[in-house]
């Protein structure tokens, strides 16, 4: 059912209007869209020593304090997205609830983190296949093949989405065994006495937060969250979902159990074999920083045994490669469906049912971003993930919000719709703005992190010089076509929460 929007001399899209192929996939293929976003084995691999690092034993513990806000906010999506199941997602809810200057930002700031992203996840899927095969490679050769892997991943995007949850079936499903394997092979070797000196037996403390000081909370928080980032991918795919008002949100929030389990499990183990020194397979050795897991597994499992984590973490940065693309994607289309980008990027392939241009732009641009960052060498991985931390924040924050403010009125209703609609998400946001918010002051100073770019922390610069960058865009974008920032093509009066309501057109 659509409505036309009074006082508007112009049209918008239906909800499920753009083109895409409805009902392509269902909700096992969405959960694992949404766990393989996230990229479990590399996201490990990269933030796991540097965690450990700043809290010690107590890593465990931070996983399960960035777990909670995530939690609250894929409420906030599988709520919305109950009432609007459109792929804009982050973009279409703010704009219609806070007006289509924050809806931009927002949707803005997930297309800026997708991109970051994608050169560190193209870099690791390199660097993982010479190392899986042996091969010292050079930067050059590196660079090279990441950008292969960039290229494949965004084919792959664009032939369909059913292709592209067939390859992450595949991908996911190596990956989680591998890890689970590695484990029980450490976890076996702690308990049997054959870990070495450096093991320690697990212990409910290492659940226990007192102890650890609000700086190391929060400079671990920041760092874990980024692991969490992703899973919101499962609902990027809502118009192409079976049932797409309910399908897409249950696989966000079963795809967050998912990933907390497997993260808790992994990390006790790792922890537990290699024990929290600076030293030898330690994991706060900041040797091995930026690949504790190969260390660590290399040690637990011999040569063969690292062989396959090796596996694990190309896979996992691989299936990333792609499902990044698919959301953002998804986004450009339905932010150039209702004309808050040019016209071009709603182009959907007629066979494919996919969007042709937003597609290979994603592609085309984190080629470009990749390149341009490997030869400028503006940071190191950690802080690179600081900067897309402050992203994730920023348009979780948002969704949020959204759903607080739209479903305040059903908090009447009963118990269940206060807390899952409103109170939790509500929270999430809280936490997700303060940490935004306390990250992009202490990044603007040139000692944080590892980087600085013109006296300021690069932190800072790749974060909070994206969103001012988007503001630039919004303002440009504008002045050329004010169509959607007049509220011409999606109304800000138009409430999310009015049940039966769609999109007007």
């Amino acid at each position: 059912m659509t409505t036309t929007a009074p006082n508007s001399g112009s049209t918008a899209p239906n909800v499920a209007g753009k083109g895409l192929k409805l009902g392509a996939i269902g909700l096992l293929s969405s959960i694992v869209i949404g766990v393989a976003s996230t990229a479990p084995g590399y996201s490990l691999a990269a933030v796991l020593g540097s965690i450990s690092s700043e809290v010690g034993t107590k890593a465990p513990v931070i996983m399960l304090i960035a777990f909670v806000p995530i939690l609250f906010i894929s409420y906030a999506y599988k709520s919305l997205n109950a009432e609007t199941p459109d792929c804009g997602t982050n973009f279409t809810w703010t704009a219609k609830v806070f007006g289509p200057r924050s809806g931009w930002l927002s949707g803005w700031a997930l297309i800026a983190a997708d991109i970051i992203v994608m050169a560190n996840l193209a870099e690791v899927a390199a660097l993982y296949t010479f190392s899986l095969f042996g091969i010292d490679a050079s930067e050059g050769w590196v660079v090279l093949l990441g950008i292969v892997w960039i290229v494949a991943m965004t084919l792959i995007a664009w032939r369909g989405i059913e292709l592209s949850a067939r390859t992450q079936y595949f991908l996911l499903a190596a990956e989680l065994a591998i890890l689970f394997l590695f484990s029980i092979v450490a976890l076996w070797q702690v308990y049997a006495g054959t870990a070495g000196d450096q093991a320690i037996k697990p212990s409910l403390d290492w659940l226990n937060p007192v102890g650890l000081s609000f700086s190391a909370i929060s400079a671990g928080f920041l760092i874990a969250v980024f692991i969490y980032w992703g899973w919101d991918s499962a609902v990027a795919a809502n118009e192409e979902t079976t049932d797409p008002a309910v399908n897409p949100g249950r696989a966000a929030v079963l795809s967050t159990i998912v990933l907390v389990l497997t993260y808790l499990v992994v990390t006790v183990a790792a922890q537990a074999f290699a024990g929290v020194g600076e030293e030898g397979i330690g994991l706060a050795n900041p040797e091995h920083s930026e690949d504790v897991l190969g260390v660590v597994g290399e040690a637990a499992m011999g040569t063969w045994g690292v062989k396959l984590l090796l596996i694990a973490v190309l896979t996992s940065a691989a299936a990333s490669t792609q499902t990044t693309i698919l959301p953002t994607a998804r986004a450009t289309l339905a932010m150039a469906a209702y004309k808050a980008l040019p016209a071009t990027f709603a182009k959907v392939h007629p066979r494919y049912q996919t969007p042709t241009v937003s597609t290979w732009a994603m592609g085309i641009v984190s080629i470009v971003f990749y390149v341009l960052l490997t030869w400028l060498s503006p940071g190191s991985l950690n802080d690179l993930i600081a900067a897309i931390g402050l992203l994730i924040a920023f348009y979780y924050g948002f969704t949020g919000l959204a759903s607080a403010w739209v479903f305040r009125k059903e908090a009447r209703r009963s118990a269940k719709d206060m807390w899952l609609k409103v109170i939790l998400p509500l929270l999430g946001a809280i936490i997700l703005f303060a940490a935004f918010g306390k990250t992009a002051w202490d990044s603007w100073k040139p000692d944080f992190g590892e980087t600085t770019i013109a006296g300021i922390g690069g932190v800072f610069v790749l974060g909070i010089g994206s969103i001012l960058l988007g503001v630039v865009f919004m303002i440009i974008w504008n002045i050329m076509r004010p169509a959607y920032f007049s509220g011409r093509t999606l109304q800000t009066s138009t409430a999310v929460g009015e049940r039966g309501e769609t999109i007007p057109t």
